[in-house]
């Protein structure tokens, strides 16, 4: 039977991969992946063929952009989260009671930048930063609760 050669500190080798991973942009391939649902989602509900899908696709990006923001990748005010927070909430609110899962016209712009800030952040922010905001999501999700994306500024 062969012999294995040991390699020391084959673990700590590991290890250092992975925290280097952590600092780093995830592949542009990755990224093209989580960002493709996200635009079709939005062109969806742009021309009024969207679903419920469609609008949680778009609340959950809308989250994720405002937790990385609040990580400094990107720039997003608390205000403008709150009005994208509320034309979403009319969005649910239309659909859910006559299958009309649209954006109001005024807010598709205000979508748009929240989608090309998240894909600028997908594409920048280092792993580390979109596992928080992806933990963070997970939290609300699991807790059925929401929290201010941002902290507000004085």
């Amino acid at each position: 039977m062969a012999k294995t050669i040991p390699f020391p500190g084959s673990n700590q080798a590991a290890r250092a991969r992975q925290a280097k991973a952590l600092l780093l942009p995830i592949p542009r391939s990755t990224a093209a992946e989580l960002i493709l649902p996200v635009h079709i989602a939005l062109d969806a509900l742009r021309r009024g063929a969207g679903s419920l899908s469609a609008a949680q696709t778009l609340t959950q990006t809308m989250l994720l952009t405002g937790f990385l923001c609040d990580l400094g990748y990107g720039e997003m005010t608390y205000e403008q989260l709150r009005i994208a927070d509320q034309a979403l909430a009319v969005t649910f609110e239309r659909g859910r009671a006559s299958d009309d899962w649209r954006l109001d016209d005024a807010h598709i712009e205000m979508f748009a930048h929240i989608v090309s800030t998240y894909d600028a952040q997908l594409q920048r922010a280092p792993l580390s930063a979109l596992t928080d905001a992806s933990a963070r999501l997970d939290r609300i999700l699991a807790n059925g609760s929401a929290e201010p994306t941002l902290r507000k500024q004085a």
